[in-house]
């Protein structure tokens, strides 16, 4: 079999892309493994396949899997990708589409200049909803937020807890460059205070509208940048007090901006989005 795909990134955060309309994709987490793997397949943090939509009203579906195999809710940066793909391989003449997703519909839009637009939905601040164990735990207020001590490694750091459509812990740093995101990062994803595991954030406040963020994936480790991991940190940076809207999220790959108005409102991520190259792989 032939499997006809599209290399991309956003910000560096990078994806196997696969028309699965044109094309018959019937795979399993072993065939996802190799096709993500950067030695013995093309190599990916996550790869994105493009569907009909089973939802009524939607122009597709949105089917994401790390490269661990496991199928994942959401990707932020992956739906600003996805845009791009279905309209350069002429799948819609739309530069705002509705696309169905496992955490629901979001609604990415093609800008004139090229960056990609999308709105990502209201966030997920109820602890058991994102989902978060928070029982015979005390949580620190600080502004709007609520900060739950986790232990990890027999140290207590204090995390926001927030879902856009996949979970997320932020914490703040003093300095993202020496953060033991390699060293924590695990421990956090499996912590089982969370029992669908979790992205873990590294959140570096510059000034009110300028941050750094490094984030640890759940199944797929560190990115050169999370799309849903900017938004949950500067929702969170917003609800503590720290930032206001919108603002720029400088990740190791690039620059994401978010916009958020607050509760209840959507969270709006904008950034680049580009095809490297295409490709077929014989399996």
């Amino acid at each position: 079999m032939k499997l006809k795909f599209t290399k991309m990134h956003g910000a560096g955060n990078d994806f196997i892309v696969i028309d699965a309309i044109n094309q018959h994709i019937d795979f399993g987490p072993d065939q996802w493994r190799r096709l993500a793997d950067r030695r013995f397949g093309i190599g990916a943090d996550q790869i994105l396949v493009v569907e009909r939509p089973t939802a009524p009203d939607c122009d597709f579906r949105y089917r994401i899997f790390n490269n661990d195999g496991g199928e994942v809710e959401q990707c932020g940066n992956g739906s600003r990708a996805f845009v791009r793909f279905v309209s350069e391989q002429g799948l819609t003449p739309k530069r705002s589409i509705r696309v169905q997703t496992m955490a629901g519909i979001i609604t990415p839009r093609l800008e004139d200049d090229g960056s990609v637009t999308v709105d990502m939905g209201a966030p997920v601040l109820e602890p058991a909803r994102v989902p978060f164990d928070a029982g015979g735990l005390k949580g620190v207020a600080q502004g709007r937020d609520t900060l739950w001590p986790i232990a990890v490694h027999g140290q207590e750091i204090l995390v926001s807890v927030v879902s856009m459509g996949n979970p997320h812990a932020v914490q703040v740093v003093d300095d993202v460059d020496t953060a033991p995101v390699a060293d924590t990062g695990p421990a956090i994803e499996h912590h089982p205070r969370f029992p669908k595991r979790v992205n873990a954030g590294y959140l570096q406040v510059l000034d009110r509208g300028h941050v750094k963020l490094r984030v640890f994936e759940r199944g797929a480790g560190e990115t050169l940048a999370c799309g849903t991991g900017a938004c949950a940190a500067v929702v969170a940076g917003i609800r503590r007090g720290l930032l206001d809207s919108p603002v720029q999220v400088e990740a190791r790959g690039g620059a994401l901006t978010i916009g958020w108005a607050g509760e209840g409102e959507p969270v709006f991520l904008s950034g680049p989005a580009v095809s490297v190259f295409e490709g077929e792989i014989d399996l």
